[in-house]
């Protein structure tokens, strides 16, 4: 059992890490399993998050990539992700204010005696 106050604490952070590491490769595992050409692009899109997550590095990405399509159909294309962005609803923008001014302290004079 850690003893110092930075020792729990990184024990603490290193759990929480562990935990959702472990999550985040059983999201990838799922989104690897029964692939088809529908959901080609996101398990594509999981792989490339899991490197972003520094799960495991680009170049497993690459053979994992490689692999996934390999097990779809002959001439399958991978169904692109929508390009569509969500439409924001429109909100009046508030009319600009002026800042603040902060509170000054009136300047203070420096004593001029000479310390002795």
């Amino acid at each position: 059992m850690p003893i110092s106050k930075s020792a729990k604490k990184s024990l603490r952070v290193s759990q929480h890490k562990t935990a959702l590491n472990r999550y985040r490769k059983a999201l990838i595992k799922e989104a690897l399993k029964n692939v088809t050409p529908n959901t080609a692009s996101k398990a594509i899109s999981m792989i490339d998050k899991g490197v972003k997550w520094n799960l495991f590095h680009q170049n497993k990405a690459a053979r994992m990539k490689s692999a996934l399509t390999k097990q779809l159909p002959d001439g399958a294309k991978i169904a692109p992700k929508s390009t569509e962005k969500p439409v924001k609803p429109l909100v009046a923008k508030r009319a600009a204010t002026k800042p603040t001014q902060k509170a000054t302290k009136p300047a203070v004079k420096k004593s001029t005696k000479a310390k002795k």
